[in-house]
């Protein structure tokens, strides 16, 4: 018959319980976070950078499909200027694309640049009509979004906001400046020949404003 007192099993303290429980639910906490975290690739479709909205890439991706559309479409100015004052209508219809303000209508002009003005330089058209001006953007300041608007296929619901859109339209109008401006002497083009494409908007059938995506001086 054995003597030895027997003594109760002993319980873990309630510091020791809640070590336990406290490093459960780290690991709990932890594998909840890696099963709900994406690893994303710098430069991935879903790297938030690459989703800014960048005006400088936009402009230069955009302006050579601008003026391919442009130089495909143009139609020469006297057979436009006919066709307007024919039907004006039927001839926006026709050449243009239709904007909130007004068609914009791609031109091949052809003929002899004026007296500088304002950033633009006149051009005198064979086969117009002598009441219509036709001025052309020579910089360095370009204005408006018509070449934006020229296609179609730039609307404003593409865009988050107004400011990125009117941002779209200053940012294709520079990379033009970079192609058509470079080496253009805007000073030195009075009395000399060319050929421009560009578009312009149909407000006034005699003032056309054009913004230039090719000029060639002969």
């Amino acid at each position: 018959m054995s003597t030895s007192p027997d003594y109760p099993a002993s319980k873990p303290s309630s510091g020791n319980r809640g070590l336990l429980v406290s490093a459960a639910l780290a690991v709990i906490v932890v594998a909840a976070i890696a099963f709900d975290t994406t690893v994303v690739r710098i430069g991935s479709e879903n790297d938030v950078r690459q989703q800014a909205f960048s005006p400088e890439t936009f402009g230069a991706e955009q302006f050579p499909k601008i003026k391919a559309n442009v130089e495909e479409r143009a139609i020469a100015a006297a057979d436009l200027a006919a066709a307007i004052a024919a039907d004006k209508k039927a001839a926006a219809e026709k050449y243009g694309t239709a904007t909130s303000t007004g068609p914009v209508i791609p031109v091949t002009l052809t003929g002899v640049f004026g007296a500088r003005k304002s950033n633009t330089n006149e051009m005198k058209i064979d086969g117009l009509p002598p009441e219509t001006v036709v001025r052309v953007q020579t910089g360095p300041a370009v204005n408006g979004t018509d070449l934006r608007d020229a296609t179609g296929t730039i609307e404003f619901g593409q865009f988050t906001n107004q400011i990125q859109y009117q941002d779209a339209g200053s940012a294709i109008n520079n990379e033009m400046k970079k192609a058509v401006f470079a080496g253009l002497d805007a000073d030195a083009l009075d009395g000399k020949q060319a050929t421009v494409v560009g578009v312009f908007k149909l407000i006034n059938p005699k003032n056309w404003l054009v913004t230039p995506v090719k000029v060639e001086l002969k």
